[in-house]
Formats: C-alpha cells, structure tokens, sequence
C-alpha cells in the first residue's frame, strides 16, 4: 500500500481535472493492479467522475448546482465566509468527497469519457488536498 498526499491550488468555482496527477502518482508506485482511493480533505469542494471531452457538461453542472444552491439565500444561517459558504457545503454534500477506482496494467480504468475533477464549490481560490491511497 501506498499513500501521498496531492496538493491542489483552485483559482475559485469551477472544475479542476486532476486526473493526470492522479496517473502520475500511480506510474511512480510501479503499482499494476488494484485500487486507487481518493479522499478529499474539504467540507466545501468535491471529486466528481465526469465527461472529460466537452467542457459544457461541467458548466450545465454548475448552472445545475447555483439554481439548486444559490450563493446568498437568506434562509441560509451559516454564512461566516461570506454568501458562498453554505451553498459550497450544501454542494459536497449533495456531490461526494471521496471515490475509488481500478487500476489495471498500471493505469486507471477510466472510461474513455471518464476524466477525475475536484470541483471547487468556493468563489475564492483556495488549496485544497486530495489523500491518493493505492492498494495492489
């Protein structure tokens, strides 16, 4: 079993594809098969499994996301980080903060669509950290 930490700076809302990070971690374990666990350290980002070929999926997302948890609602009480707080929690927790993923010949078995993004729910950039376990 190997463990790392991989490191994640976001320029704000949006969504950040780490999967060749990812990947890079994986060829330098020499790991061939077993699993790839991701843990995101954050009560206010996620990990999503999403198409990597048209970035309009990723946007009808986010458009999705602010009609459903729109910044500044006024029956939102937890606002101490300004009018993107609750909504970012709201977000993750309806998305997921971890996920797990085969790995086969040394690579991850990923769809041919499939990309590995953290999706940053704040306004403000922020450095997030995802924890990469690898099983054989």
């Amino acid at each position: 079993m190997k463990q790392q930490m991989l490191n994640i700076e976001t320029n704000g809302r949006g969504t950040y594809e780490i999967s060749k990070a990812i990947q890079k971690v994986i060829d330098e374990s020499h790991i061939q098969s077993g699993l790839c666990h991701l843990f995101l350290q954050h009560t206010s980002a996620s990990l999503i499994l999403c198409e990597n070929a048209d970035a309009s999926v990723r946007t009808d997302l986010e458009n999705f996301m602010a009609r459903i948890a729109p910044d500044g609602d006024p029956d939102y009480h937890h606002d101490m980080e300004g009018p993107d707080d609750m909504p970012a929690h709201i977000r993750t927790i309806l998305t997921q903060n971890s996920m797990t993923i085969p790995v086969a010949k040394g690579r991850c078995l990923l769809g041919t669509w499939q990309g590995i993004y953290l999706w940053e729910h704040r306004s403000r950039g922020q450095q997030r950290k995802v924890v990469i376990t690898l099983q054989d």
